[in-house]
C-alpha cells in the first residue's frame, strides 16, 4: 500500500485507550464514532486531555452535522466517511500527519452549518493582515478543499500551499484548519 505509512495497531474499542496509545505512540489515530462502551467522540476527548498533539481522523458512516461537531469540537482532526477509497483515507492521513484537517466537501458543509449556528456574529472586525493570496487559500479552506485539491486548483504546489497556510495559522494565532477556518468565519475574515 504506502511505505511511509503503516498501521501500529488496532482497537474494537476505546477502553483503555490511553495505555493502548502510550503503548503504541501513533502518529495518527482513525477514530470511529459508534463503538462498545466509550464512543469515539469520547475517546478523542480523552486522548486529547493526554496527547494533545495527537492527530485523530474521525472516520465513520455518520454525516449528521451534531455528531461531526460534536467530534471537531472534541479535538478531531479530521472527519472522513468510511465510505471513502484507500487513496482518500492515505490522503487523509498525510494531510492530517502535516497539520491539516482532511474532510470531504460535503462533511465541511456540514460543519460550516453548524459554525454559523452556534457562532455569534461579531461587530468588529481584527485586521490580521492576511496577503490577497492568504485570503484566497483560506477561501479555500472554508470550502473544505484538501492541501492537493487547493494546490490543483491554484496551480500551485503542494509545498508552496503548506507554506500559506502555515503564514495564515502563525497570522490568525491557530494550530489547525478547522480554527483557521472557524476564526474565518466567525470573525468575518473572508
Amino acid at each position: 500500500m504506502e511505505k511511509r505509512i503503516c498501521c501500529v495497531n488496532s482497537f474494537p474499542d476505546c477502553n483503555n485507550v490511553i495505555k493502548r496509545i502510550e503503548q503504541t505512540l501513533p502518529d495518527v489515530v482513525l477514530m470511529d464514532i459508534a463503538m462498545p462502551g466509550i464512543n469515539g467522540i469520547e475517546g478523542v476527548r480523552l486522548l486529547k486531555s493526554k496527547f494533545p498533539n495527537l492527530k485523530i481522523i474521525m472516520q465513520t458512516v455518520f454525516e449528521d452535522g451534531d455528531r461531526i461537531f460534536d467530534a471537531i469540537c472534541a479535538g478531531a482532526s479530521g472527519y472522513i466517511l468510511k465510505n471513502s477509497t484507500p487513496e482518500q483515507i492515505v490522503q487523509a492521513i498525510r494531510d492530517a500527519h502535516k497539520g491539516g484537517s482532511p474532510m470531504t466537501p460535503l462533511i465541511a458543509a456540514k460543519v460550516l452549518e453548524q459554525l454559523r449556528m452556534v457562532t455569534p456574529v461579531k461587530q468588529a472586525q481584527e485586521e490580521y493582515h492576511l496577503t490577497e493570496r492568504e485570503k484566497e487559500l483560506l477561501q479555500l479552506l472554508v470550502k473544505g478543499m484538501s492541501y492537493k485539491m487547493i494546490a490543483d486548483n491554484l496551480k500551485i504546489s503542494y509545498h508552496t500551499v503548506d507554506s500559506h497556510i502555515r503564514k495564515i495559522y502563525e497570522k490568525l494565532h491557530v494550530h489547525s484548519a478547522t480554527e483557521a477556518v472557524s476564526k474565518a468565519i466567525e470573525r468575518r475574515i473572508i
